[in-house]
């Protein structure tokens, strides 16, 4: 945070004494805690928090903890906001918080990242717990939306939500009403009952009102309790109560007005004068008071209101900070625009002064921009910007950038690069171009007069950012050309960063390198490439942006992998898991993106035990551990391992999922999703969604080549080469590749086309030249250790092997491919009545349709999705001719009795398919029958 946090809206608001006791909001309120939601939601004035605070006392005295947090227009900025709202839980329990709160310190994370953190947390309390945001409809912010929408909708079952507002969130509320999790607390339940407006008037204020004059008053005000309250006020020290009964009535206009002149006109003239000239703060202090009026005596007045029940709120249990009710803040507000008071920005002008002082630069910038004080508020924004970036509050800056009129900002080149920054990490693109130009002749001017802090209307208030400006232009210009796709411009500007940023502003010159990196990555200059993110990550690391660095380690290894370096791959990911292990115990986002890289790097190697615990870490540690990127990158590295052991379907699943996860960062796209499923479609037989994707991805066999589609070229070449007639078509299409892959010294990319090379060769009989191109693929890949790559070839990659090995080409390594590929299993006879054999996964779902467990215990049972279970129950019905869960176990049941009452030469079953003896016994147990194990 900029600024620290403000304890007193951590603080539950006393209970007051005198209130009505309303029972049947309590039990209301009771049977909400059953539900995730609970929403209070009316207009001000309806005792939405005194209903609160009622039912919390009592909640506290059942042993519930509660984390209570008021929220202001200042808790719009998504930072602010889940600071303030893990801090408030760690009031109340202060375990919990910890490490999603040094992630929100430690950069910008997805706001997923945070809650998701926050939610396992949450899941290991052994305590029920109430988390009750109050005020809710100040925040508009659509991220915290978004995060609040998540967040209920993952809450464990002991925490309870609740949230009280004015205004409906944009949460689905109707998907939680169908499900019976939101209880409803409306203005209707909260108006007072004739009943309870009697009590009120004649218990709690002892009015002694009629029962015909509290009828009329109920009726008027629709048992809206603030005017019940403000006509208590007004009526105490009358005789005739009757009368003013009489003449209470209107809208709710008049209602305002009425009570101004009722309440307000009543108090004494310094009362008066107090409430008009403080009534625009948010939180009120006896020296802000003071500083404010003028005048001394603010505490004493602030403890003589409160005395008086004037609407007074206090915010902590030492009394030094107050708010006005809502409601009379308005009224209040409204009197003194009705008035047309002149002095009012010099009243916003002595708080921000007063807040400035105290080291709040916040609410000092809030002030001087109500008080349209532009000139001072742009001097203290281009003050707090620095740590305004150092704590990731770009939404901040970004609401402030739309705030400042163009003429102010455009002489003041600190403030706009600040500015551009914050909206450029929001996207917004629009017009920085021409901030970007203003930036430049200020700086020309500048230079021309040869002054650091004013020329030509130039206005530098921070000197010490000024010499980061020139660089900071370069790399917003270089984020404008990436956004267009104009790779030399990017490079151009990327350079230029490096040219002109100074020397110790390592976090620009990193950030140039790296977006140098990412433009040479995308040529397909790999080696230029890999100097310019080793170059950014160096700098980050003398910046002290460690977190930082994760991201860059595991660009750096991507470009590794595709030079075919395996070795330094594997080294670049051990030192980052090194720097997470110096990390002082937080949690750095990328260590889960780490473990998932690492699983895919020790599966080429055939290390599979490495490659389960590398990715079962990964899973582990979650997404509050993973970049934004970590959902898809999982799903990959799990869906590379289903396949190797044989098991496509749950593996064409997994990528399917990766495929909608996917989100894109600032790396080149070249290993696309959609073709990593693609190649599972083929190795399936299903060619069509094979031929689906090429179209979709508009790929074809004579296109010019560039590297960012070297990867989807290659998965046409497969694709090609598993069609009737398409070798001549590949080999082609591969020479051309080979050829590119050499020329950029891609040696992951060639090894892969030499040998897909080699069995297109093989294919069409030309063995002498297939052995040609497998020899090199051994020579480049022995040294690096590949080995899935060669297995992926199958039998026919093995019967080339063995050639090779009579030749005498590289035969230690050679002979260890071999082995990987076991000993060659003869095909099992076909299964009598069926068209297509049932796979493994699909016999273990059908062995478990036969017991009483249901569709989500049988996904639980074999590990795998709902959907996927579904999938494979509908193959088994296609297969086996059915179209119910009982015929599918009886036709089971058939196939397994005629198979082992026909087979005279075995005691085994001839079922058509990769039947495991386990399955068999099961089955053959229902038919009366038990053959010899072996």
């Amino acid at each position: 945070m900029a600024g620290p946090l403000v304890a007193t809206k951590l603080f539950i608001p006393k209970l007051r004494s005198g209130l009505v006791e309303r029972p049947r909001l309590r039990e209301h309120l009771k049977r909400g805690a059953e539900a995730k939601l609970t929403l209070i939601s009316a207009p001000a004035g309806f005792g939405k928090t005194t209903l609160l605070t009622e039912w919390l006392a009592e909640a506290s005295s059942e042993t519930q903890a509660t984390a209570w947090l008021a929220l202001d227009k200042g808790d719009n900025d998504p930072g602010t906001f889940w600071s303030y709202l893990i801090t408030a839980l760690q009031t109340a329990v202060p375990s919990v918080g910890a490490g999603p709160l040094s992630i929100l310190k430690a950069g910008q994370p997805p706001t997923e990242l945070v809650l998701a953190g926050m939610v396992n947390e949450l899941s290991a309390l052994s305590g029920g717990l109430n988390l009750v945001l109050d005020d809710y409809h100040l925040i508009e912010h659509q991220d915290v939306h978004t995060g609040m929408a998540f967040l209920v909708e993952h809450i464990p079952a002991h925490v309870h939500i609740v949230i009280s507002t004015r205004v409906d969130p944009p949460f689905p509320l109707a998907r939680l009403r169908a499900r019976n999790e939101l209880v409803e607390v409306r203005s209707a339940d909260l108006r007072f009952t004739g009943n309870e407006t009697a009590r009120y008037f004649n218990g709690a204020m002892h009015l002694g009102l009629s029962a015909k004059d509290v009828i009329v008053l109920e009726a008027r005000t629709e048992g809206w309790v603030a005017a019940l309250q403000l006509a208590a006020l007004s009526m105490q020290g009358r005789h005739d109560l009757s009368a003013f009964v009489k003449g209470f009535a209107g809208n709710d206009r008049f209602i305002f007005d009425y009570l101004v002149e009722e309440v307000l006109q009543r108090q004494s003239e310094e009362v008066r004068s107090f409430l008009l000239s403080t009534c625009f703060l948010e939180r009120l202090s006896g020296p802000l008071c003071d500083a404010v009026t003028g005048s001394n005596g603010g505490k004493a007045m602030l403890e003589a209101l409160d005395r008086q029940n004037l609407f007074m709120v206090p915010l902590d249990d030492r009394r030094q900070w107050y708010r006005y009710h809502h409601l009379f803040a308005d009224v209040l507000r409204s009197h003194i625009g009705d008035e047309g008071r002149r002095d009012l920005p010099t009243l916003h002008r002595r708080a921000s002064d007063w807040y400035e002082q105290c080291g709040e630069r916040i609410e000092a910038i809030q002030h001087a921009l109500a008080g349209n004080d532009l000139e001072r508020a742009a001097g203290l924004i281009e003050r707090a910007l620095p740590d305004m970036q150092r704590n990731r509050q770009e939404a901040t800056i970004r609401r402030w950038a739309h705030l400042l009129p163009h003429e102010l900002v455009s002489t003041r080149p600190v403030l706009g690069i600040g500015l551009v920054g914050g909206l450029v990490s929001f996207g917004e693109f629009a017009g920085i171009e021409d901030r970007l130009r203003d930036i430049e002749r200020c700086l020309v001017a500048l230079s021309e007069d040869g002054k650091t802090t004013s020329a030509h209307g130039v206005i530098v208030i921070d000197q010490v950012q000024l010499p980061r400006v020139a660089g900071a232009v370069e790399l917003y210009r270089a984020a404008l050309a990436q956004v267009r796709g104009d790779l030399p411009s990017l490079i151009h500007h990327a350079q230029k960063v490096l040219e002109v940023a100074p020397v110790d502003d390592h976090l620009a010159r990193a950030a140039g390198s790296s977006m140098l990196g990412i433009a040479l990555w995308s040529a397909g200059d790999l080696e230029a490439a890999y100097s310019a993110w080793l170059e950014g990550k160096n700098g980050l690391q003398r910046a002290g942006h460690i977190a930082d660095m994760l991201g860059v380690s595991i660009a750096l290894a991507d470009i590794l992998l595709a030079l075919g370096q395996l070795r330094q791959a594997e080294q670049t990911y051990q030192q980052a898991l090194q720097l997470v292990a110096t990390s002082s115990g937080a949690v750095l986002r990328g260590t889960a993106d780490i473990h998932a890289g690492l699983s895919a790097l020790y599966r080429e190697r055939n290390d599979f035990k490495a490659a389960h615990d590398h990715l079962s870490r990964s899973q582990d540690l979650g997404e509050q551990a993973g970049l934004p990127q970590h959902p898809y990158r999982l799903r990959v590295a799990s869906a590379h391992l289903l396949r190797d052991k044989g098991d496509l379907v749950d593996a064409a699943a997994l990528m399917g999922e990766a495929v909608r996860l996917y989100v894109s960062d600032f790396f080149p796209h070249v290993r696309p999703v959609a073709a990593m499923q693609a190649r599972i479609s083929i190795l399936q037989g299903r060619l069509d969604e094979a031929q689906r994707w090429q179209l979709e991805a508009e790929i074809a066999a004579d296109d010019e080549l560039s590297y960012l589609h070297e990867f989807e070229h290659i998965t046409l070449a497969r694709l090609l080469l598993a069609q009737h007639n398409g070798e001549d078509q590949a080999v082609q299409l591969l020479e051309r590749l080979g050829q590119q892959a050499l020329r950029g010294k891609r040696t992951g990319s060639l090894i892969e086309i030499l040998l897909l090379q080699a069995l297109a060769y093989g294919s069409v009989a030309d063995i002498p030249a297939a052995l040609v191109v497998l020899e090199r693929a051994l020579t480049l890949a022995e040294p690096e250790g590949y080995v899935r790559v060669f297995l992926e070839g199958g039998e026919r990659m093995a019967t080339l092997l063995k050639l090779a090995l009579k030749r005498g080409v590289t035969p230690v390594y050679t002979r260890s491919l071999l082995a990987g590929f076991g000993p060659v299993e003869a095909k099992p006879p076909a299964q009598p009545g069926l068209i297509e054999p049932l796979s493994d996964r699909e016999l273990d779902v059908l062995r478990l349709l036969r017991s009483d467990l249901g569709g989500p215990e049988i996904a639980r049972e074999l590990m795998i999705s709902l959907n996927t279970m579904r999938t494979h129950t509908k193959n088994i019905f296609e297969k086996l001719g059915v179209n119910s869960r009982r015929s599918a176990v009886h036709r089971a049941d058939e196939l397994i009795c005629s198979s082992a009452v026909s087979s005279d030469k075995s005691s085994s079953p001839r079922i058509g398919t990769r039947l495991h003896k386990t399955h068999f016994f099961v089955w053959l147990t229902r038919c009366g029958e038990a053959p010899s194990p072996h």
